[in-house]
């Protein structure tokens, strides 16, 4: 009972109680502001407590402010991890399977259809025996149009996550005169290596395996289209030339069936076939 009116005494008389907080933790540790403590009567006096923190967020602009990072918050990695992840055609690769691979599909066909096939299609001279070429060589478009798109989303995300997992940053403080090297603390590495390891590896992974796949169908389309066959000419024969065939492969006498009177006079030469 003694020691519990001593401690109790200095409460009762004293008002409000001023806690500090040690050094080491000054930047963290929460803090008491006697000007706003709201009033508690009984006791023989008014006394109250409230703690508040004065730290912001730990996370606030992608990294802790007791770091003191210098680094511009458009260039911070994790800032750049989370603009990347909301734009297009990057957030394709971070989304549901089936999202990623309808976008990509949808790449394709459109480019094949609209852009390949065309250019297929005039780009020969006789399309209509020639269709089967004229469609891989469509596809063909379409796979290669879908593996640029592929590789710049590879390449975005590559970028991000080799900063992520970086122990250094280089950032541009005005201009690209002015770079300077940054040293990450311990606490945002582990952040940054964190996220680079469970969200921007498994990205990475599977943009690796699409463009494995597409550089597969790529080089089978050219195989097939090297390897196609086109079909044979035939004999074609008009009826404005007496019936007589053409072969498709220019000759002297081809020549003199035709224009017989270019040749001065000049005996045939007997047909061997």
């Amino acid at each position: 009972m003694a020691i519990t009116a001593a401690a109790a005494a200095p409460i009762s008389s004293t008002g409000p109680l001023f806690l500090k907080p040690f050094p080491c933790f000054s930047s963290s540790f929460p803090t008491i502001n006697p000007s706003k403590c709201p009033t508690r009567k009984g006791g023989g006096g008014r006394h109250a407590l409230v703690v508040r923190s004065s730290s912001p967020s730990p996370f606030r602009n992608g990294s802790a402010p007791e770091t003191d990072c210098p680094v511009p918050s458009e260039q911070q990695p994790v800032n750049e991890y989370q603009t990347l992840a909301s734009s297009l055609p990057f957030a394709w690769a971070a989304a549901d399977l089936h999202l990623y691979s309808s976008r990509l599909l949808a790449i394709g066909a459109s480019f094949s259809f609209f852009v390949g096939l065309p250019v297929s299609w005039f780009g020969v001279v006789s399309p209509e025996r020639d269709a089967l070429r004229c469609a891989i060589a469509a596809v063909s478009a379409g796979i290669l149009a879908v593996t640029f798109a592929v590789l710049r989303i590879y390449l975005g995300w590559a970028y991000v996550g080799n900063r992520l997992l970086s122990a250094t940053v280089e950032y541009e403080e005005t201009g690209w005169y002015d770079g300077q090297i940054w040293v990450k603390t311990p606490e945002v590495l582990a952040r940054d290596r964190l996220l680079g390891s469970f969200s921007v590896k498994p990205v990475l992974n599977r943009v690796k395996l699409t463009l494995v796949g597409l550089a597969l169908s790529l080089f089978a389309c050219i195989l097939l289209f090297v390897n196609l066959e086109s079909p044979k000419d035939k004999r074609t024969t008009f009826p404005d030339t007496g019936g007589r065939s053409i072969p498709g492969v220019y000759s002297d006498a081809s020549a003199r069936s035709f224009e017989p009177d270019a040749f001065c006079g000049s005996e045939p030469e007997p047909d061997l076939s």
